[in-house]
C-alpha cells in the first residue's frame, strides 16, 4: 500500500509540473520532466513484482522399483519426508546511478538500467506442511528435517532466480509504469526501455 501512494505522489507530481510547463509555455519545464532521471530510477525501484506460490520437496530412500527390498524398507526402514511452504518472492531492478541512465533527443526518450532480478526471496515458515513415514526401526529426527527445509530453499531458489516467466513480467510491469510516467510526451515522442540484456521492444 506505501509503494501505492508513493507512485501516485509521483505521478501526480509529473502532471502538476506537464501542466505548468503547458500553461506558462517552459520548455524547460517539460525537459526537466523529461530528462529527470532521480524520479524515472525511483519509478523503476518502486515498480518491483511479487510473486507468491508454494515450493515443495519430497526425500525417501525407497527406490520404488518393486523389489522386494524396497517391501521390507517400506516395513523397517522407510524414511520419507514431504515439507511444503508457502513463499514470496520480489522482482524488480537494482539500479544507481552509474547504472540507470535516460537519455533525451527531439524524438526520442530512452531509459537504460539493469535487467530485473530476483531482489528478495522468504519461505512462511510459520505456515509449513509436512508429512513423513518412518520404518518400525526409525525415530524422529528433528535434524532430517532442518536439512530438508535447506534443501528445499537452495532448490526453489535457484529455479525462481531463473524463471523466464517471472522476469519478463517483471520487466512488462517496469515499462508500463515508465511509459505511464512519460505519458503526457508519448504524442510527440518515442519511448525505449533498454534492459542490460539488450531487450527493448518500443512502446506504445
Amino acid at each position: 500500500m506505501k509503494r501505492f501512494f508513493t507512485l501516485l505522489t509521483l505521478a501526480l507530481l509529473v502532471l502538476l509540473i506537464f501542466w505548468l510547463g503547458r500553461q506558462f509555455g517552459s520548455r524547460t519545464t517539460s525537459q526537466e520532466v523529461l530528462s529527470n532521471s532521480m524520479i524515472v530510477r525511483e519509478i523503476a525501484e518502486l515498480a518491483s513484482l511479487e510473486v507468491q506460490g508454494v515450493a515443495s520437496i519430497k526425500r525417501s530412500n525407497l527406490e520404488n522399483d518393486g523389489d522386494w527390498t524396497d517391501d521390507l524398507k517400506k516395513v523397517f526402514l522407510e524414511n520419507t519426508i514431504w515439507v511444503s511452504i508457502p513463499y514470496l518472492a520480489k522482482y524488480g531492478v537494482d539500479v544507481n546511478e552509474q547504472n540507470f541512465r535516460v537519455a533525451t533527443t527531439a524524438k526520442k526518450i530512452t531509459v537504460r538500467m539493469p535487467a530485473p532480478k530476483l531482489l528478495s526471496y522468504e519461505l512462511k515458515v510459520d505456515k509449513m506442511e509436512t508429512s513423513n513415514r518412518k520404518g518400525w526401526f526409525l525415530f524422529q529426527d528433528d535434524e532430517t528435517y532442518t536439512d530438508v527445509q535447506k534443501k528445499l530453499y537452495q532448490t526453489s531458489r535457484t529455479q525462481l532466480e531463473s524463471n523466464a516467466v517471472y522476469l519478463q513480467q517483471s520487466k512488462d510491469k517496469i515499462r508500463k509504469i515508465i511509459s505511464q510516467y512519460y505519458q503526457p510526451f508519448l504524442k510527440d515522442h518515442e519511448l525505449e526501455v533498454v534492459f542490460e540484456d539488450g531487450s527493448a521492444p518500443a512502446l506504445k
